[in-house]
């Protein structure tokens, strides 16, 4: 089995009741909303990284003024010639506000859309776990950065 670890860091972005979420678009064509955020290259920070993610994403500039917590999950898929990859997703929480930017849709990227999303119609929108998962650390802020089940 190969094992796969990817670490990466997204951002919570609330204003004015409304939360930055950016369209995600599985491979295999399905679309679902999560946090804009990604992939650590090697070497970068993940403070870094959540800066850069963000503007890929959404076109904004945010400053990340809190770290909400962490966030694991683990999934087994199949890979190519019929083995099975056993991934570990390490993902770091972010509270960023918006501080300059225009809101614009990602090219050529893993999203084909940012949108700022109400609050309240959240459980309405096709989305990732993620979603739920930024918005209970937003909410709750657990002092160890970890969310009980």
């Amino acid at each position: 089995m190969h094992k796969e670890l990817r670490v990466a860091a997204y951002a919570v972005c609330v204003r004015d009741g409304r939360i930055l979420l950016a369209r995600w678009v599985a491979g295999d064509g399905s679309k679902r909303w999560t946090l804009p955020g990604g992939g650590m290259d090697h070497g970068e920070d993940p403070y870094d990284t959540v800066v850069r993610e963000v503007d890929e994403e959404t076109g904004y500039t945010v400053d990340p003024i809190a770290f909400l917590g962490v966030h694991t999950v683990l999934r087994r898929y199949p890979r190519k010639l019929g083995t099975v990859a056993d991934f570990h997703g390490l993902r770091l929480v972010y509270e960023a506000t918006v501080t300059g930017g225009t809101l614009r849709h990602e090219e050529s990227g893993s999203t084909d859309m940012a949108a700022w999303h109400d609050l309240d119609a959240v459980d309405e929108l096709p989305r990732v776990e993620l979603v739920d998962v930024g918005l209970r650390l937003w909410r709750e802020r657990p002092p160890s950065g970890h969310l009980l089940p």
